[in-house]
């Protein structure tokens, strides 16, 4: 049995564990009465050990057993005050384990019934198939068979006068007496002749039966998943600037990164989440809580005024990390816009590699409510806290950060969660779906801002949560707003003109203009295609939701080719889809996982003056260059400046690659070489 033993020389109320048991009464080495206790060696000794051990610490065996019983005393009354803990975490786990023996049972209750219900559907459906096939078979059966037999007794009374006939030509033709019979037998011939049933059949025998088994197969392989994570809330964090200050009015963004036990990022969605802001006087703020369902969520909040808040995170009930946290509020204040642009240097540049990232802000920008030197404390990059690597691709195109622009913030030139990006071919500008900051930005082609349009709302021209745009032919701005559910046309300065697609789309995410002049919009939450002309009427659609070639598993950004073909990265199905402009399935590429040319969750697609695709793969973390048959080629060289998260992509004018870091909260422009 371990016990505790502290040092001789010291008052301290600090004790270490020692491994050897108390003293006996006995030497066993010599097999004396023994007298003394050696605390160097943890061992009782006699009269001959006593020169053994020399300077050693010793003490009187009394005095050892006293000292040996307080430890022991201590021990005991710190395991003591440990059993309520102990207890009452009995009783929670207990109840965790009833709750999920009742979930099971009410889960393996409703798998019986749905499927019980399915086969009463089934028997229900094959009844009424084998009644519709008696009713049509008795029909078309009646008509033929009363026609046969017509045609059976008309042959009969043709057969029956034509002997009567014969009969009558074989008997003496000068009989007067037969001249009245063969005038009749002649007259009946004629009419048989003449007024006989139809040849013709009056009735098809075509019976056939169409059962659609395939679809029905394969909807049956994936009816039903049982969903889980592995999720603790004792381990999950959260993080963003949401916890460190939020300005009223405004919104305000937490990140939760959801972990296991043993510490490791969860990669898959689905936890139970709740997150209650509290308010002074013991209200309930309400908040948008978003499954980004790789294991990350976002908690998106508006405080109404100042006061001392407090904002409580649980998983599964219990509260995560750090929870509830204290909410630093404050009244917004109008301070003067930046813009912030950074080029790496030369030399990073030359070498793509060791470069240390930049912070998307020069040195003379001000940061709000932080003194340079000051720690920024409960927010982390999202990537480290997800323990991302930084990846090593292979087959680089050896191109480089140009430059990146951004922070996250709520000014001008700062982002909260960037999606959509375009380039304006008329002006080279870059566009920028700003979806958390509810509106659309403007840059230079150098990355200097100029202006920004939409500002929040739900009327016509306010923008709700913008997460697509493209830039027309005619210079026209399309934006797609999910939260508004229609696409919103500005002209090129950022005036609304027109709205589309109200009271058909459910989701618009990615949006995108063909040769055309068709306004291509690729609807999330709908899992569908809308095309769309210029003046809202709608032309086609194409897509479901599913795992099949013409099904989409949240589809997020679509881009044109130069045949005017479709491409759609299917989000969730982690491939990339292409279609011929009236919607037919063409090809796809691509799989769940790491290697050359899979994906993690596709979202934004640019193809190049050749046909090449360009593809961002969100959950890698990476840009990935394919053929115009969905081959691998290459990656983009992005280890200057990691990526984390990237959204929108878009190919300059100059045959640059612009791409929306939306974890880093900035925009990159990659040099791009074919």
């Amino acid at each position: 049995m371990a016990t505790h033993r502290h040092s001789p020389d010291s008052s301290s109320e600090e004790c270490t564990v020692l491994e050897a048991p108390p003293p006996k009464d006995t030497c066993p080495q010599h097999g004396g009465k023994v007298s003394e206790y050696c605390w160097a060696c943890t061992r009782a000794l006699c009269g001959e050990c006593a020169p053994e051990h020399g300077e050693h610490p010793r003490a009187s065996l009394g005095q050892a057993l006293e000292r040996y019983r307080n430890t022991l005393e201590t021990g005991m009354r710190a395991a003591r005050d440990r059993l309520p803990q102990l207890s009452a975490a009995a009783v929670v786990v207990g109840e965790m384990v009833q709750q999920l023996t009742n979930q099971r049972a009410a889960i393996e209750e409703d798998i019986l019934s749905s499927f019980e219900d399915l086969h009463k559907q089934l028997d229900v459906r094959k009844s009424v198939l084998l009644m519709e096939l008696e009713v049509t078979f008795g029909l078309k059966h009646k008509v033929l068979q009363s026609q046969l037999e017509s045609l059976q007794q008309g042959e009969g009374a043709v057969e029956s006068a034509c002997n009567h006939a014969q009969e009558l030509l074989a008997t003496d033709a000068g009989a007067a007496a037969n001249l009245e019979a063969e005038l009749e037998v002649k007259e009946k011939l004629e009419e048989l002749a003449r007024r006989g049933p139809s040849c013709q059949p009056e009735e098809n025998d075509q019976l056939d039966l169409m059962l659609e088994t395939d679809g029905l197969r394969k909807w049956i392989h994936n009816l039903g998943t049982i969903v889980t994570t592995s999720a603790v809330a004792s381990q999950s964090e959260a993080m963003g600037a949401g916890l460190e200050q939020s300005t009223v009015g405004l919104p305000s963004s937490v990140t939760i990164v959801t972990r296991d036990k043993s510490g490791g990022a969860c990669k898959s969605g689905n936890a139970v989440l709740s997150a209650e802001v509290f308010t002074p006087d013991g209200s309930i703020v309400d908040g948008e809580m978003v499954d980004h369902k790789n294991g990350t969520y976002e908690f998106v909040y508006v405080v109404p005024k100042e006061g001392d808040f407090s904002l409580a995170l649980r998983l599964y009930q219990q509260h995560i990390k750090g929870s509830p946290f204290k909410l630093n509020v404050v009244t917004p204040q109008v301070s003067p816009s930046t813009t912030t642009v950074t080029t790496p240097s030369n030399s990073a540049a030359a070498t793509g590699a060791n470069a240390t990232p930049s912070t998307g802000s020069s040195e003379g920008t001000k940061r709000r409510g932080k003194s340079p030197g000051q720690k920024k404390k409960g927010s982390k990059r999202a990537s480290s806290a997800l323990g991302t690597p930084r990846r090593k691709t292979q087959n680089p195109i050896e191109d480089d950060l140009i430059f990146r622009t951004g922070t996250k913030g709520r000014n001008k030139g700062e982002f909260t969660n960037l999606q959509g990006v375009a380039s304006a071919a008329a002006s080279g500008n870059i566009l920028i779906a700003d979806s958390n900051n509810q509106c659309v930005q403007v840059f230079s082609g150098r990355g200097e801002f100029k202006s920004r349009f939409g500002l929040r709302g739900r009327s016509p021209g306010q923008l709700q949560r913008p997460t697509g745009v493209a830039v027309h032919a005619s210079g026209d701005i399309i934006v797609a707003d999910y939260d508004n559910k229609w696409v919103s046309i500005f002209s090129a300065d950022g005036k609304f003109k027109a709205k589309l697609g109200a009271g058909r789309l459910m989701g618009p995410k990615g949006v995108s203009v063909d040769h055309e002049g068709h306004v291509i919009v690729v609807d999330n939450k709908a899992c569908t295609v809308f095309i769309f002309q210029l003046s809202g009427k709608l032309l086609t659609k194409f897509g479901s939701r599913g795992n099949g070639d013409k099904q989409f598993a949240g589809p997020h950004f679509a881009a044109v080719n130069k045949n005017n073909e479709i491409i759609v990265t299917d989000f969730h199905n982690h491939s990339v889809k292409v279609f011929s402009p009236q919607g037919d399935f063409l090809l796809k590429f691509g799989s769940n996982g790491e290697g050359n040319g899979q994906f993690n969750a596709p979202t934004g697609v640019a193809v190049d003056a050749v046909g090449n695709i360009i593809v961002a793969d969100w959950g890698n973390s990476r840009i990935q260059v394919f053929d115009g048959s969905g081959s691998f080629l290459s990656y983009v060289n992005t280890s200057a400046d990691p990526l984390y998260g990237p959204q929108g992509l878009a190919l300059t004018q100059d045959g640059n690659v612009v791409v929306a870091d939306s974890g880093n909260h900035c925009f990159k422009v990659y040099r791009y070489l074919q």
